[in-house]
């Protein structure tokens, strides 16, 4: 990207957001973060088989959806194109974390978006187990019910390693991200920041 063009944006950026900034999440992206935040929190909770626990895994599921089809569909940074890595480009990035040289991402980094991709899994997992408890067929059936809570673990284990990455990443790179996820925007990619969205037009 030509400094030119870094310059454009952020003077458009500046007239319609955060000073210096470029918006990267999108709505849907981030209603979808905020409201599986809420869900997980919630159901973690609230006892399995609760009408509430239900609905509330309901909407979870439906959010989940709507984010796998945004994923193919959505905003160039919000589809798996964007961001999903090969083994290769996983591997590359892990090692330069390790040696504290790996790049600033635009959007998600190789690391981030294998974690997104579990936490997607996981969900599909939890929600598609917690509606199976609730047929006549798998009533009471305890390998289910051990799965679901399985699934749910996991998810909260994986939720607190993500939790713990944006915070060592905004560190790193000077960037609150957690503010990033409510607001949509980022600063602009400079130097070395990788943005494929950018790279793929």
């Amino acid at each position: 990207m030509s400094a030119r063009s870094e310059s454009s944006k952020a003077s458009i950026a500046s007239t319609s957001g955060e000073p210096g900034s470029i918006r990267v999440w999108d709505p849907v992206v981030r209603l979808f973060h905020w409201t599986v935040v809420a869900g997980c929190a919630i159901n973690l909770v609230i006892e399995q088989g609760n009408r509430f626990h239900r609905a509330v895994g309901y909407v979870v599921a439906a959010a989940v959806a709507v984010r796998v089809l945004w994923g193919f569909v959505g905003g160039a940074h919000a589809r798996f194109t964007d961001f999903v890595p090969s083994p290769a480009a996983l591997a590359g990035y892990l090692r330069r974390l390790v040696s504290r040289s790996e790049p600033r991402y635009i959007g998600h980094n190789p690391a981030g978006s294998v974690m997104i991709l579990a936490l997607l899994g996981s969900l599909i997992a939890v929600s598609v187990t917690g509606w199976m408890m609730g047929l006549d067929r798998f009533f009471g059936n305890e390998t289910l019910e051990e799965l679901h809570e399985t699934c749910a673990m996991t998810i909260a284990v994986l939720a607190g390693i993500h939790v713990a990455a944006a915070v060592f990443e905004s560190f790193r790179h000077r960037e609150n991200l957690i503010k990033a996820m409510f607001t949509g925007r980022k600063r602009p990619p400079t130097g070395t920041d990788v943005d494929h969205a950018t790279d793929s037009h």
